[in-house]
């Protein structure tokens, strides 16, 4: 895990975590690992986009003269992504061919394509997690014209992994990344704020471009937007995936257990007393 240098329960790291701001939507059910932390050591775990997802509207795509039916493959890295390529493809008024391949980057967006497909009259072919865990499965099918609809904010990774295999593709831009108002939260202190995306901290400079960190304890999850915390001049005190937490809660439970100046388990959210 990334920390800074200060030793255990000492410098920024002595005050314990008492208040958290997740910077993605709430959980839709109660069995989140957040809601977890939150009762274990008595926390109080917010949660709020710092991003918005925009459609390009229909009138927009044209302009680009991408023909969804020139190609034969379709690469989804997100559920967002699922969302509007769908959406422009009724509002063009298109139907899918049944031969039209899928390359989806985990199981978790290939089961979302059951909203709009029916999933065992498709081709369907399935990375573990990341766009990496996809590239080898590409590679088998490089007869294929490869379409990846994607937002104007997206990572570099596949785009090169692409051009650099001579592999036929093009990019559609059918939504827009843009920083959510988070004005409300201009009086509002968290010990910790949890990020996802170089655009959460993008976002968070935007709305309070005079943001002083203090001892607020800034984790990131993934490399890019680790660095993006570092360039931003933050303090990375939590970093996930780690051997050890392969998720953004186990890594700021180690955290806590690390440096709370409390037994572990002692807490509970009834007698906790957060300052926000």
């Amino acid at each position: 895990m990334a920390e800074s240098a200060d030793k255990p329960g000492t410098g920024r790291h002595a005050k314990r975590i008492t208040s958290i701001l997740v910077t993605q939507p709430k959980p839709t059910n109660d069995v989140s690992p957040y809601f977890a932390i939150a009762d274990k050591y008595g926390i109080q775990v917010d949660f709020r986009e710092f991003i918005e997802v925009q459609p390009v509207s229909y009138k927009d795509f044209r302009r680009d003269k991408i023909n969804i039916l020139d190609f034969t493959a379709v690469i989804f890295t997100s559920r967002n992504a699922v969302d509007h390529f769908f959406r422009i493809c009724q509002e063009a008024k298109l139907e899918m061919p049944a031969e039209m391949k899928y390359f989806c980057i985990s199981e978790q967006t290939a089961n979302y394509l059951q909203k709009y497909i029916v999933l065992r009259k498709r081709k369907l072919f399935v990375g573990e997690r990341t766009a990496a865990d996809l590239f080898d499965v590409i590679k088998k099918h490089k007869g294929e014209k490869f379409l990846y609809p994607c937002s104007d904010i997206r990572k570099d990774d596949l785009p090169v992994f692409m051009r650099a295999n001579n592999l036929k593709f093009s990019e559609a831009v059918i939504y827009r990344t843009v920083a959510s108002d988070l004005s409300d939260l201009s009086d509002v202190k968290y010990d910790c704020i949890a990020f996802f995306s170089p655009s959460g901290i993008s976002s968070l400079f935007i709305n309070f471009p005079d943001f002083v960190q203090d001892g607020t304890r800034i984790a990131a999850f993934g490399p890019t937007t680790a660095k993006a915390v570092v360039d931003a001049g933050l303090i990375l005190d939590i970093e996930a995936p780690h051997p050890n937490a392969p998720s953004m809660t186990g890594a700021i439970e180690a955290y806590i257990r690390r440096h709370s100046l409390t037994d572990v388990g002692k807490t509970s959210s009834k007698n906790a007393n957060p300052s926000v």
